[in-house]
């Protein structure tokens, strides 16, 4: 009954801006989770719209904050240290 349908869905999976776009998905996913799991964003504790927007709006900030750091800082392990 619904086969055409079902087509035009393979059809569209096949196309490279669908895998794209499927991994666009899974990265905007790891952020949320982690956003609800690190940064403890499971629950808003600010009242109303403007509350519930400032906490998040703070929230991936302090997540887009940590992200940078770690981009920009080498990490100590790669950090090469000349004994005194």
């Amino acid at each position: 009954m619904h086969e055409r349908s079902r087509n035009v869905a393979r059809e569209l999976a096949a196309t490279p801006q669908y895998k794209q776009s499927r991994r666009d998905r899974k990265k905007v996913e790891i952020l949320f989770a982690h956003l609800k799991r690190i940064l403890k964003l499971d629950r808003l504790r600010l009242r109303g719209l403007s509350g519930a927007q400032d906490e998040f709006m703070w929230a991936a900030t302090a997540q887009n904050l940590r992200r940078m750091a770690k981009r920009l800082m080498p990490s100590a392990q790669t950090m090469h240290f000349k004994p005194a």
